[in-house]
């Protein structure tokens, strides 16, 4: 009979204290625990979840450079996604949120039922699944969804709000080539069955803020941030909210009857579309650029009162690009959240 070996691992300045298995990573192991700690792509490339090795003996996995570069590692900076424990271990917490730590939910595996496919454009697509087990989550957070032969694995953000537990859906990319997003028109239909696993991420909604709420994104960055507003509509808050969303051509919009619907019904609320490459003489009289240009713009012209909370999710361009327009325009770091939507490496 195989014996498990454990370490203990204490996380500073938190004090907050865990277990983790020889051959689990340390970020692993605080999912399964219910220990949300700041991370993103759970695959060594984005950084998130960057560290402090204080004391401890601990191996690395592959990882990229550009998100732990090796002076960093040189120093004692580890990734938790990449960490192996070997002994117990004490690390500093360089990035954390309070409110994170506080609302943190267990991770755990889900069977689910595909019950629809849905064309949005050309290339967007929504999964809709039913799953038996009640599923908590924050708005804004993503699960891993497993193929039903086991073959590929992605993540995803849900769109629908948490009050809908059984009911969950998901608006995805499609990729000519792409492993998991090329079945959605082939291979999965309704009836099949998938494996689900999370919730992860922590750019999801804050509750109880009276500031002005930002939601930038592009493409399936559309998820968690249809996500997130359809749960400020059902908590009955009030505050100010500007959708920032950014597209190729006008083919490339959709939801735009449900916007229009919320503009008149949700007070002070604007959707603000913006198109990147609109021909002229198309009859396209909205904004025109990439998105974090009208952010910009916006922000400058509109003055919006109170401490603003900002959430945008899409591809990291188009993150690494809205991050300083809104540093610029005054709004706190630790009042902006970001979902990069990495490319995937397995």
């Amino acid at each position: 009979m195989t014996v498990m070996t454990t370490h203990k691992v204490r996380f500073e300045p938190v004090g907050i204290d865990m277990e983790v298995e020889e051959g689990e990573t340390v970020l692993d192991a605080a999912f399964r625990q219910g220990i949300s700690v700041m991370h993103g792509c759970k695959e060594g490339q984005c950084s998130s979840c960057k560290s402090l090795l204080l004391d401890g003996d601990i191996e690395l996995l592959k990882y990229s450079t550009f998100a732990l570069p090796d002076y960093e590692r040189e120093s004692g900076h580890i990734l938790l996604c990449k960490t192996h424990a070997y002994s117990d271990l004490a690390i500093e917490l360089l990035n954390y949120d309070e409110d994170l730590l506080r609302r943190s939910i267990p991770v755990k595996s889900f069977d689910a039922t595909v019950t629809g496919v849905v064309h949005l454009t050309h290339d967007i697509r929504r999964l809709e699944l039913d799953i038996v087990d009640t599923l908590k989550f924050w708005a804004g957070q993503y699960v891993d969804i497993t193929l039903p032969d086991g073959s590929v694995t992605r993540s995803f953000s849900m769109a629908n709000p948490p009050g809908e537990p059984h009911r969950l859906a998901f608006i995805i990319r499609k990729y000519p080539d792409g492993a998991f997003s090329a079945a959605l028109d082939t291979a999965l239909q309704p009836g099949d069955r998938v494996k689900l696993k999370g919730p992860y991420g922590t750019c999801f909604r804050r509750e109880d803020r009276p500031g002005p709420m930002l939601l930038i994104g592009g493409g399936s960055g559309m998820s968690p941030l249809w996500s997130i507003l359809q749960d400020h509509v059902a908590s009955g808050e009030h505050r100010a909210v500007r959708f920032f969303y950014g597209a190729r051509t006008e083919a490339d919009l959709f939801y735009r009857d449900e916007f229009a619907k919320l503009e008149v019904s949700l007070p002070d609320f604007k959707f603000i579309p913006a198109l990147s490459h609109a021909a002229d003489g198309e009859g396209w009289t909205g904004e025109r650029g990439f998105i974090h240009e009208v952010v910009a713009r916006h922000l400058r012209s509109e003055g919006l009162d109170g401490e603003i909370d900002a959430y945008s999710c899409g591809p990291p361009p188009m993150i690494d690009a809205v991050l300083p327009v809104l540093q610029m325009a005054g709004v706190e770091p630790d009042h902006i959240f970001f979902d990069k939507f990495t490319t995937a490496v397995r």
